[in-house]
């Protein structure tokens, strides 16, 4: 009965081909039309598991209790000295506070008027000590500088240090970093050669540490959710208002961005990097082999247009049915052009050889109908059920995409026993003159029939000689691996997972109160897992009257002198220069009693020649000397005043990310340990899940995607593999015809996955698509083997059948080969398990299921 259909449907569209022609050029315009107007794909990765599973609730409800930690741009500047960095951070974040069409917020958390009061409090009682007794020794320096912050100021607390070692006041040791610093800048600066100078290293004569050198800016975008890019406007507005500023590497400042937003909008970008190129190449490719396949140009057009009129209408009802296309559905395309061209190629290398038999050209379309349609048909079921099977999954993600790609095999086979025979009715290609298969191949079906058995045994022995590598397929769980490392956003954030400061692999609680989370920071820090558990309260700093009573004490003594009543007038060049050169002449005459003479020389000869070069350029030398100098006076200044903290006097901004609106309060894990080493974080995960099961996070959003993933998939395969047999039992009836076809198939995914193992391609997110997709077009050539089979075909490979699978598979690699080269890895590890897959399964479908079968029950005639 399936076969009258199909002969029916092509003998009506043969005979009403322009009727035909009108509702498909209709059909194909009103979906063109609909996908343009309803165009919508979202970069979200977080959006490709089901929101229903429990631990994605945990997380959407910590974001509605935290919003300002969600969809966040994270601005990174690293600057050449520390006082840098905080000027060049509160500079951004106060311009950017001034553009609400693009910035709902700015903040900077690590910074701020807070932390400039309070910072010593954060310290531990030892190191305010520590830091106080540096700001003591350093109090002539300082004071100088307060009363007269000018040129002359510095060369005149300068002269304190030779004057102090040749009286034997001070040590040379205690001056050596700090003068072999000044004299690096001196030197530099009268060079013209741009080098930071920090007050801080100065005062304290130690380098400052990595982390002293960068500041953050958290930025809440407004979010443009109609662009492919929603962020994109307000990246571009903090790049343009942070070079406005001359925030720029030349002037020892580097603005990255990273967090969410960016890295959505990058990883929208890097997909579409490229894409043009690889789609106009993809497309010359297909439409070349369809030229070698098929030999005439009108019948590689009708496949052509019978192809785009089923990807547009594919297109406009996979959008209808989900909304919004995802980075994995969003390959439909590829998938459709890749195995929906196979129909196309099937229906028109049978009707060749039925038109070298029968010259009339609606005879040989009906005959090929007849003898191609049920294979056609049974393998378009079969394919689709393959995808379908992912749509009751939890992996949103592929199951969007099988529910659009299930549907597209359905569209594509109906649009090859449809418009195909319509516009070959209408293109009249000439007629055949030569068979259609490689009758060259005939010796060869002949050798591979007489040493059957022999070519089954080794077969078989090297299926299963492979089975240990089996134990060496990885999957990898990181969804930052399925993005280019390339990109700003992901390399800036890859950096910052490295430092355990500031990784974001933390595990965030929600709990009913702040006493709650305290009593829950507690018992987490005790296991050996946990490095450390914040909360609110962790704000709140521990000793704070015995760190007061120091601060106070060095308040007392500096205040006086860094807060002057009254500061020198501004000198005239001619005191400037007279206070560099006696400075200069104070090192000289030091230099006898020093133990490291010519540092002493370095200094003086430094600033003769800084007295001696011309005004304008000791002007510029005198800013890039005496503003960072100001700069580290004015928190000196504040840090001397701290105020007794406790949680009523926290910042409003540092309030909100410790305490909810509604009173919950959140809880931040830190592991313990190497944080890039995934044992060690499996183990905090369960470490912390055990204790407390109502946590999120991201290393806990990572292992529940990768289980869902493999849950999904585990479902997806069995559900498909069942559907498939069901489908195949149906139809063929025979339970040794329906093992000669899955057979192979199971043939072809154990030899896949030995392959991963042995080339060390690991399975993630993305490409494991690939496993299921084996099913759908394996299946394919599979059942147009057997029934070519069943139908008395005695050489498969010279058959015409081959012809249009060789073919055809070329097509499909050609489509999976664009995947490939994409600059996305994660695309671009589809791809290439895609290929691979696909040349599994031809090989266990042209060569191996042949064998297996063996002769045909009765031989055509």
């Amino acid at each position: 009965m399936l076969d009258t259909v199909i002969v029916r449907v092509v003998r009506t569209c043969c005979r009403f081909p322009w009727f035909v022609l009108v509702v498909v050029v209709i059909a194909a315009a009103g979906a063109a039309a609909y996908v343009q107007e309803n165009f919508a794909i979202t970069t979200d990765t977080s959006q490709l598991i089901s929101a229903k599973l429990p631990w994605r609730q945990r997380e959407i409800q910590f974001d509605a209790a935290f919003p300002q930690q969600s969809d966040t741009i994270v601005v990174v500047l690293d600057a050449a000295t520390p006082e840098l960095a905080d000027s060049a951070s509160r500079a951004l974040a106060d311009a950017l506070a001034w553009k609400p069409d693009h910035i709902q917020s700015v903040r900077q958390p690590d910074a701020g008027p807070f932390f400039e009061r309070e910072g010593l409090l954060f310290l531990s009682t030892s190191e305010v000590a520590r830091t106080t007794e540096q700001l003591i020794r350093a109090q002539p320096f300082l004071a100088t500088l307060a009363a007269d912050p000018t040129l002359r100021g510095f060369a005149h607390a300068l002269s304190f240090i030779p004057a102090g070692v040749k009286a034997g006041r001070v040590e040379f040791a205690e001056f050596a970093k700090p003068l072999s610093k000044i004299a690096d800048t001196l030197e530099a600066l009268l060079v013209g050669r741009a080098t930071p100078f920090s007050s801080s290293e100065l005062i304290s004569g130690e380098a400052p540490a990595a982390r002293d050198l960068r500041r953050f800016v958290q930025v809440k975008p407004v979010l443009d959710y109609g662009a492919l890019e929603p962020g994109a406007a307000a990246s571009d507005i903090i790049r343009a208002t942070a070079k406005d500023l001359g925030l720029v590497p030349d002037r020892g400042v580097s603005v990255r961005l990273t967090g969410s937003v960016p890295m959505a909008d990058d990883e929208f970008a890097t997909v579409a990097d490229g894409a043009v190129l690889n789609g106009t190449l993809t497309i010359t490719a297909v439409i070349l082999i369809l030229w070698l396949a098929l030999r005439s140009a009108r019948i590689v057009l009708a496949v052509l247009v019978s192809l785009i009129v089923g990807l547009a209408i594919t297109a406009a009802v996979g959008l209808a049915m989900v909304g919004t296309l995802n980075l994995i559905s969003v390959a439909f395309a590829v998938l459709f052009v890749g195995i929906g061209v196979d129909f196309g190629i099937q229906f028109s290398v049978r009707y060749r050889q039925e038109r070298h038999t029968n010259n009339d050209l609606a005879g040989a379309l009906a005959s090929a109908a007849a003898k191609a349609g049920k294979p056609l048909a049974l393998a378009a079921a079969a394919t689709a059920a393959g995808f379908y099977a992912f749509v009751p999954t939890d992996y949103r993600g592929v199951s969007e995409l099988g529910l659009i790609a299930g549907t597209g095999m359905l569209i594509a086979f109906a649009t090859s026993v449809t418009v195909l025979p319509a516009l070959l009715m209408i293109l009249k290609p000439p007629g055949e003159a030569h068979e259609v298969g490689y009758r060259a191949l005939v010796p060869v079906d002949r050798f591979l029939a007489h040493r059957r058995h022999a070519i089954l045994i080794l077969t078989c022995l090297a299926v299963v000689s492979g089975l240990p590598l089996l134990r060496h397929v990885k999957f990898d769980f990181n969804p930052l691996n399925l993005r280019s490392a390339k990109v700003e956003s992901v390399a800036t954030m890859l950096e910052l997972m490295r430092d355990p400061a500031t990784s974001p692999d933390t595990i965030d609680i929600l709990t009913p109160s702040l006493a709650d989370a305290m009593v829950l920071a507690r018992r987490l820090e005790q296991l050996p897992e946990v490095a450390r558990a914040t909360t609110l309260k962790t704000f709140v700093p521990d000793a704070q009257h015995e760190k007061l009573a120091t601060i106070t004490d060095a308040q007392g003594l500096l205040g006086p002198t860094l807060d002057p009543s009254e500061t020198k007038a501004a000198p005239t060049d001619a005191e400037t220069v007279q206070a560099l050169t006696e400075a200069s002449d104070g090192f000289v005459g030091a230099r006898a009693s020093s133990p490291s003479a010519v540092l002493f020389l370095r200094v003086a000869s430094a600033l003769m020649a800084l007295a001696t070069t011309d005004p304008g350029r000791r002007a510029s030398i005198e800013h890039a000397l005496i503003a960072p100098l100001e700069t580290r006076l004015h928190q000196i200044r504040n840090a001397l005043k701290p105020e007794p903290i406790s949680i009523g006097v926290l910042p409003p901004d540092l309030l909100g990310d410790w305490l909810a609106r509604d009173g919950r309060a959140r809880v931040e894990v830190a592991a313990e340990g190497d944080v890039a080493d995934s044992k060690t974080m499996d183990r905090f995960v369960a470490a912390v899940l055990s204790v407390a099961p109502e946590a999120t996070g991201n290393p806990i959003l990572i292992r529940e995607s990768a289980n869902a993933v493999v849950r999904a998939f585990l479902e997806a395969g069995g559900l498909a593999l069942v559907s498939i047999t069901l489908i195949l039992a149906v139809v063929l009836r025979r339970i040794s015809d329906l093992l000669v076809t899955l057979v192979p198939l199971l043939l072809a995914g154990v030899v896949t996955m030995e392959l991963t193992a042995l080339i060390g391609l690991p399975l993630n997110f993305a490409n494991i698509i690939a496993l299921p997709l084996l099913l759908g077009v394996g299946v394919a050539f599979k059942i147009y083997y057997v029934l070519a089979w069943r139908s008395g075909e005695t050489s498969l490979l010279a058959s015409p059948l081959t012809r249009a699978v060789l073919f055809s598979a070329m097509t499909t690699a050609t489509a999976f080969g664009s995947l490939w080269f994409s600059n996305h890895p994660g695309t671009s590890s589809m791809g290439k398990l895609l290929g691979l897959s696909l040349l599994t399964t031809l090989a266990a479908a042209v060569l191996f299921q042949p064998i297996l079968m063996g002769p045909p029950r009765q031989s055509r005639q």
